[in-house]
């Protein structure tokens, strides 16, 4: 990493912030996003992509236009008008903030300031524009959680309201339990970026952190000279793997990746830490960490999988072989299967590498007080997180706290550790607070990617449609580090058969090191790119057979009884043929369409416990706190903690309640993953909720009464296997998720102007958040198929820029029709089922199918860019 000259030049800007003088003392090249947030402590503005102003978190008002902050230099204020969220007319506030909760436009909420700030500026010229007009003005703008639905709704309801035309809706109404449409925790406060994330946090004394990365994917570090990074002045200390005084390799299942790589090892990946440094601020301690000069003997990258499974392959971990993990399972003879089927079909198919893309990067801040470290995380398992900080600090787990703040997006990217372990040295080291905040291109070389797959797939049926066998052979590539991908392959192996009853399977799926960025846990974690095969070879030998895919499915599809891929008999699953009938009409109408069905587990299951733990407390004057052991991230876990609170106690709504998340409240409930947060941690706070009301009952319903109590609630699956397992029914996962998704094209141009998505939710805790989870999932799910992949070259990202990774924006992004099936299962709380990973599994062999339909072709890898980009018959 080559040193960039920082110029210490500075110059007096004065402009007009939030209507009162500003004048502030910049340096050169220093952004308004900069001045704002470390010089003026606006934190409304949010750092998603600095400076490559392609996120729109920062925008800003500047003379009544929407500005990227981070795009434009402080100077260029100079004499301007700047209008911040928190400048904004009380009223203009309320009616925005309000549309957007009520509308559901707020998930993880970190983009949603920008949104907010463009709104002003949208209808500051025009009160009523159309959608359309909407969605033009909000190209800049990304959000990878909403699909942008409800926040289209949102715009058009402060317009209108704006307009006299609509009441300002409330946000709290007499009946807020389960299957009502209350508002998001908190989300007037994070629609105007009131709500701290971890890189808005502040403490006295607090340092900054910076890390130098890898260069190279598989060198040798012969030396690291940290010597200019230490003679800056401003730097306090400069860490490397010799300063680590625990552990230094941390892992969620293998512990295999090290949170410093030292002299003499060689590096895995462009994402391995080589130094860490803490400063007065973030600009002395970024300079600091470029300044360090490291003298590497450059080796050829291991980069595809296949010829890393060769016996001449160098190994990217030294001692052991490249192959990470096999799953595989066998069920009745598929080779007589196969010879007695009326049809047969095979192929291959390849899925991409997909960058997660959640809008916050990484951020860490550790606070030391007294013998004890307190992290404030952004992590999807605070308890994980602890454990490995504990041994990585080598202090016992009780001297290591961490508490949850605000998550901006996951999708299963931020189940590893990133930063925590350097920032929480760093604070070890200089008995300091650290904040260590990284830029979008280091998040990007530092954190799991969607494992890319090679699927080798044959599919057999009868002469009526009936399928007889499933063989497949899968290679995954796990990139440097094994993070969960022996899990995701599991994953993708157990879901090789799809929603189907296929008599005869066999299946195996390997998953392999290499020197690219890791693959670990991302959104449908390998069930969506066997859903891509699967669905395919469906329609394939529905061709064969005569039959249309509609037909094909109805046929097909799992009934209660009968056996899912790795052997296990499902129950309550009726509603995977509901969701498929409330799509006919749609199909059957519609010219050029595409349609495709999706199973997915709810738990890890496979033979790993799954417990949800719940606390409710008490406090003075009836004040309730609720506590669990999850991470929300943006999928309304707070709400529905709330929401089954309310419903299992029959407390009247109240203003105040609280949630919090930190393991000092000892509620252990693993990694916020699988979709399983709502069945858990639901039926836990069901648990806690129903212990509260039976003493509320002995006392006449007198909350304040109860005051200083606590009520403890848990629930746990401990009955599931691993696949394989021998016996006559081999439960693997506690419940599963539906779905059935159509995808309609327009006859003429075979754009997508369309996508109506069936989903089995068991029963909508808030049908309002449910939706949102689906309708952004679908918009995950056609960035998969069409567009989004981070394309790498001898391991290392070609362009990390956030448009060239191919996720859609508003104009890009069709219509979305979300059709909610509600099929009790009795394992969820109230009936619930987990929705937050399946609502992508169909979408892209949904579009195959349409396209297919369109001009004729079969699509067998992903991206389907070349259709994306020039549709032509």
């Amino acid at each position: 990493m080559t040193a960039e000259l920082v110029s210490d030049a500075q110059e007096t800007v004065s402009f007009e912030l939030n209507g009162s003088p500003a004048t502030v003392l910049v340096f050169e090249g220093e952004t308004l996003l900069q001045t704002l947030r470390d010089r003026l402590g606006i934190t409304s503005p949010k750092d998603g992509c600095s400076p490559q102003g392609q996120c729109g978190c920062c925008v800003v008002n500047i003379n009544g236009q929407g500005v990227t902050s981070c795009a434009m230099l402080t100077t260029k204020v100079a004499g301007k008008r700047v209008v911040t969220n928190e400048g904004l007319p009380e009223q203009e506030r309320t009616i925005i903030a309000r549309a957007f909760a009520t509308s559901g436009g707020v998930q993880c909420g970190f983009c949603i300031p920008g949104f907010v700030a463009r709104t002003a500026a949208i209808l500051g010229r025009d009160a009523n524009p159309s959608r359309e007009q909407i969605k033009k003005q909000l190209g800049v703008h990304l959000c990878r959680c909403t699909g942008y639905v409800k926040i289209l709704d949102a715009i058009e309801l402060a317009g209108a309201v704006k307009r006299g035309e609509r009441e300002l809706p409330p946000l709290l109404t007499q009946a807020c339990g389960v299957g009502k449409r209350l508002p998001k925790y908190q989300a007037e406060a994070y629609a105007l970026g009131d709500v701290p994330y971890v890189d808005d946090m502040s403490v006295p004394g607090m340092l900054h952190g910076a890390v130098h990365l890898s260069e190279h994917p598989r060198a040798k570090i012969l030396r690291i000279d940290t010597s200019q990074a230490e003679a800056l002045p401003g730097v306090v200390v400069v860490a490397t793997a010799k300063d680590v005084r625990g552990r230094r390799r941390y892992g969620l299942i293998e512990q295999d990746w090290p949170s410093f790589v030292a002299e003499g090892e060689t590096t895995c990946m462009v994402g391995d830490v080589l130094v860490a440094v803490a400063a007065v601020d973030r600009r002395t301690a970024r300079r600091a960490a470029e300044l360090c000069v490291v003298t590497y003997e450059v080796f050829e990258p291991i980069v595809d999988g296949r010829l890393a499974l060769a016996d001449d392959s160098p190994t990217v971990h030294p001692g052991r072989k490249n192959l990470l993990s096999t799953s595989a399972y066998v069920r009745g003879d598929v080779d007589a299967a196969l010879a007695n089927s009326a049809f047969v079909v095979s192929d291959t198919f390849r899925t991409q590498t997909i960058e997660h893309l959640y809008m916050e990067p990484e951020s860490c801040l550790v606070v030391p007080e007294g013998d004890k470290l307190h992290v404030y995380s952004q992590g999807q398992g605070i308890y994980d997180d602890r454990r490995q900080l504990s041994r990585a600090l080598d202090l016992p787990e009780a001297l290591v706290e961490v508490t949850l703040v605000s998550n901006g997006g996951a999708f299963g990217g931020k189940e590893d550790l990133s930063i925590q372990a350097q920032t929480a040295l760093l604070a070890q080291l200089t008995h300091k607070p650290v904040k260590l905040t990284v830029s979008r291109d280091e998040s990007i070389r530092i954190h799991p990617k969607r494992h890319p797959l090679e699927m080798h797939y044959t599919m057999a049926c009868d002469a009526n449609g009936k399928l007889t066998a499933v063989k497949a052979r899968m290679l995954a590539d796990s990139g440097a580090y094994a993070s969960v991908g022996a899990k995701v392959v599991e994953r993708a192996v157990g879901h090789a058969c799809g929603p189907y009853y296929v008599p005869a399977a066999d299946v195996l799926g390997q998953a392999v090191y290499t020197n690219n960025t890791p693959n670990g846990a991302m959104r449908g974690f390998g069930v969506n790119q066997s859903a891509f095969a699967v669905e395919q070879l469906i329609d394939r030998l529905a061709e064969k057979c005569g039959l249309d895919a509609y037909q094909m499915r109805e046929r097909n599809l799992l009934r209660d009884g009968e056996r899912f891929g790795p052997g296990q008999k499902m129950k309550n699953c009726g509603g995977l043929l509901r969701t498929l009938e409330a799509v006919k009409d749609c199909f059957y109408g519609a010219k050029i369409a595409g349609l495709a069905c999706g199973v997915k587990n709810v738990g890890i299951g496979n033979g790993m416990i799954d417990v949800g733990r719940a606390r409710i407390d008490v406090l003075s004057g009836g004040r309730l706190r609720l506590c669990h052991g999850m991470t929300e991230m943006g999928q309304g876990l707070h709400t529905i903690a709330i929401q089954v609170m309310y419903e299992a106690t029959g407390l009247a709504p109240q203003e105040g309640v609280t949630v919090e998340v930190t393991t000092d409240d000892g509620l252990d409930c693993g990694m916020t993953t699988a979709s399983r947060a709502t069945v858990l941690v639901g039926n836990a706070m069901k648990d806690a909720g129903e212990k509260l009301r039976a003493e509320l009952d002995l006392l006449g319903g007198e909350l304040s009464a109860l005051a200083g109590k606590s009520y403890t609630g848990e629930w746990k699956c401990d009955f599931t296997v691993k696949p394989g397992t021998p016996g006559d029914n081999p439960i693997t996962h506690l419940s599963f998720g539906f779905a059935t998704q159509v995808v309609l094209l327009d006859e003429n141009t075979g754009k997508i102007r369309r996508v109506v998505a069936a989903h089995d939710v068991g029963k909508a805790i808030n049908p309002t958040l449910c939706e949102g989870q689906i309708e952004g999932s679908v918009h995950m799910g056609l960035g998969y198929a069409l567009s989004e992949e981070l394309v790498l070259e001898g391991g290392v990202p070609v362009d990390p820029t956030m448009r060239k990774l191919g996720v859609l924006r508003a104009h890009e992004t069709p219509d979305i029709e979300v059709i909610l099936v509600e099929e009790p299962e009795p394992l969820g709380p109230y009936g619930a089922r987990g929705v937050g990973e399946i609502g992508l599994v169909p979408t892209a062999p949904a579009v195959a199918q349409a396209l297919y339909k369109f001009d004729g072709r079969w699509r067998t890898t992903l991206p389907m860019r070349d259709h994306y980009e020039k549709p032509k018959r």
